[in-house]
């Protein structure tokens, strides 16, 4: 389903995006593309990132997409990785880094990562069976539930929301890899699972063809209460019927999340790679419209500095940049 889905998103490519700068590239410059799980939409979006890059240079840019356990193994690699090595990460993540807390207590080597560009956010999907009887959050007291990947950015926020909401210490957390959710959810094994991704979520899309599942819809007062804990998330509604069953909208909340590199990487390759993403934004936007929510502005929001390529990039369209990201 995911190379299909990259193929349409990429015909009729062709050299409309040489005029984006990314000839300038140097020949032959091999780029690393690290994202997440094969069945998230991350790992999509680095696979049409790949192929754009790829046809844009006309070779020029060697792309190869990675798949990883999720954004914590991102940085942790970006810590020590050569070369031109792209990944996505929220930008809480690289805060925790730099400062050393949390899952990279005593670690350092984190103030090489720059800001490259926007992708779109991470939407928490707090996902239930049917079977269950669970109709909302609240309800979730008792629940045999996995928050997410073990070790992952997901899990972590899925426990922080649950927390929040009141719930998480009277449910039963299933501590595994994100990839065992859904057939333990279709298995009946666990009540439910969370999925924090673009969305739609593969995984969900091809789960929810087959079996019968319900996404928590936050009311008001529990959105207000997870975004008063944390000022960069937001509100945001996943449309009716974007998965099979799902007849109304889903009022969750999101988390802005960057693509990034190091200082590893030559700033025309960084200039060739932002200037490409950018100037085919709306045509990726007609394959898959997670990609309609970001915009170059955006990129405010990631609260690290820009790689100097970047930079270039985004004062020769007129974005203005504060000097903390510079």
């Amino acid at each position: 389903m995911h190379r299909s889905l990259v193929r349409s998103a990429v015909l009729g490519l062709g050299l409309l995006v040489a005029a984006a700068g990314i000839g300038q590239a140097q020949a032959q410059t091999r780029v690393t593309l690290k994202s997440a799980a094969s069945s998230s939409s991350y790992y999509v979006m680095m696979v049409q990132l790949s192929e754009m890059l790829r046809t844009a240079s006309g070779g020029a840019i060697l792309p190869t997409v990675e798949e990883s356990q999720g954004s914590v193994q991102n940085v942790k690699e970006a810590a020590r990785r050569p070369g031109a090595f792209v990944f996505t990460t929220p930008p809480s993540l690289l805060t925790a880094a730099r400062n050393g807390t949390g899952q990279f207590e005593g670690e350092t080597g984190y103030d090489r990562i720059r800001t490259l560009a926007v992708v779109p956010f991470i939407t928490i999907h707090l996902v239930v069976s049917e079977a269950s009887g669970i109709t909302n959050a609240a309800e979730l007291t008792g629940a045999t539930f996995i928050p997410g990947g073990t070790g992952t950015f997901c899990e972590g926020r899925t426990q922080s929301v649950l927390s929040l909401l009141g719930v998480a210490d009277a449910m039963q957390l299933v501590d595994t890899e994100l990839g065992n959710a859904a057939p333990a959810l279709r298995n009946q094994r666990v009540d439910g699972f969370a999925t924090c991704s673009s969305h739609p979520v593969p995984l969900l899309q091809e789960l929810a063809t087959t079996t019968p599942v319900r996404i928590l819809s936050l009311d008001a007062e529990q959105r207000a209460t997870i975004l008063d804990a944390d000022p960069l998330a937001g509100p945001i509604t996943i449309a009716a019927n974007t998965y099979a069953g799902q007849t109304e909208a889903v009022d969750t909340v999101a988390v802005p999340v960057g693509l990034f590199g190091t200082e590893a990487m030559d700033d025309d390759t960084a200039y060739g790679i932002v200037s490409a993403f950018w100037e085919q934004r709306d045509r990726l936007a007609e394959e898959n419209a997670w990609w309609a929510g970001v915009s170059p502005e955006l990129v405010m929001l990631m609260g690290t500095p820009l790689h100097a390529g970047a930079l270039r990039y985004y004062e020769e369209i007129g974005v203005e940049i504060p000097d903390s990201m510079r």
